[in-house]
């Protein structure tokens, strides 16, 4: 479950007088939080309720909101596990929300170290003075065309049609129900019955985030998620999904499925696809995440043929 513990550092206070004084990320900031990342367009994953919330213990993100800027602190998202920032976000001039930032970091003896941040956000903060930028490849989010994946048109996605066709042919009787409070008990049967080995490039990691997905699916009504399952011929759940809308991006932060189902993730790709661009028509792409140095996860994200990626960069300050 989300924490609900509080406790405060010590603040860094500006020449001005305005201090950073950072707190951890709760449930009950959530709706905060929303507020400004709704006020921003970056397409990144991280700039998303689900990629705070998910991997706040991971991280172990803390934030504050100064003179109406959010500031989220955490760790940095390579090997280092420094001490790290987001690009703030709102009202405040960048240069202005920088130097507050380095200023916390000198008053700690800090490297002033902004981590992850995405290429629509790299200017912003790489022009300033004593600016060090270095790419992150393994933490590239992959950007889908929402058509293109609720429709699987063209010769380069015929064999996930034929997968479609294969899963719909085998389930004749095959369903699509959105997650609610009356099967979200049944999806955490479902994922608890599922081989989640951590036989990922970062086993760590993976079973983090396995944690994460049942700790979401026990408390998803906590989050701004929508969900959505696919039954086989006997009304059994074979694969499920939850993802998030801001903006003109759905985030997919979750999607799982029986391996042994033949075309039970392409289905429910295409199929939860078409149904949120139904919902939402106003969803142009489909953020996938990263593939976290995962030559498998990788090779998997290549085949959907991406449109582009969130290119992600650590910038450093001397």
């Amino acid at each position: 479950m989300i924490s609900q513990k509080r406790y405060t550092t010590a603040p860094a206070t500006t020449r001005r007088g305005t201090r950073l004084d950072f707190k951890p990320v709760t449930a009950d900031a959530m709706p905060d939080i929303m507020r400004y990342l709704r006020r921003q367009s970056s397409r990144s994953c991280d700039y998303s309720i689900g990629g705070i919330y998910m991997w706040i213990e991971y991280f172990g993100y803390e934030y504050c909101i100064v003179g109406d800027t959010l500031f989220i602190k955490g760790l940095s998202e390579d090997a280092s596990r420094r001490p790290a920032f987001w690009v703030p976000i709102g009202a405040m001039p960048v240069e202005d929300s920088v130097a507050m930032i380095r200023n916390y970091c000198k008053l700690r003896g800090m490297e002033p170290l902004f981590s992850a941040v995405p290429e629509d956000k790299l200017e912003l903060i790489a022009s300033l003075p004593g600016a060090r930028v270095e790419e992150l490849p393994d933490w590239a989010d992959y950007i889908y065309s929402a058509t293109a994946l609720a429709t699987l048109t063209g010769k380069h996605y015929n064999k996930k049609r034929n997968h479609v066709n294969r899963f719909m042919a085998d389930n004749p009787d095959w369903r699509l129900d959105e997650i609610t409070e009356d099967n979200v008990a049944e999806v955490c049967e479902f994922f608890d019955g599922l081989d989640n080995g951590n036989d990922k490039a970062d086993p760590v990691m993976a079973e983090y985030e396995s944690e994460q997905c049942a700790d979401v699916l026990r408390h998803f009504g906590d989050y701004p998620f929508e969900g959505a399952v696919l039954r086989d011929n006997d009304g059994r759940i074979v694969a499920f999904t939850a993802a998030e809308v801001l903006g003109d991006t759905l985030f997919v932060h979750i999607e799982k499925m029986r391996h042994d189902v033949a075309g039970a993730g392409e289905t429910i790709n295409k199929l939860f696809a078409a149904s949120m661009l139904r919902k939402h028509p106003e969803i142009a792409y489909i953020n996938r995440e990263d593939d976290g140095g995962d030559p498998g996860l990788r090779y998997a994200k290549e085949s959907y043929r991406p449109v582009g990626k969130v290119h992600k960069y650590n910038v450093t300050f001397g």
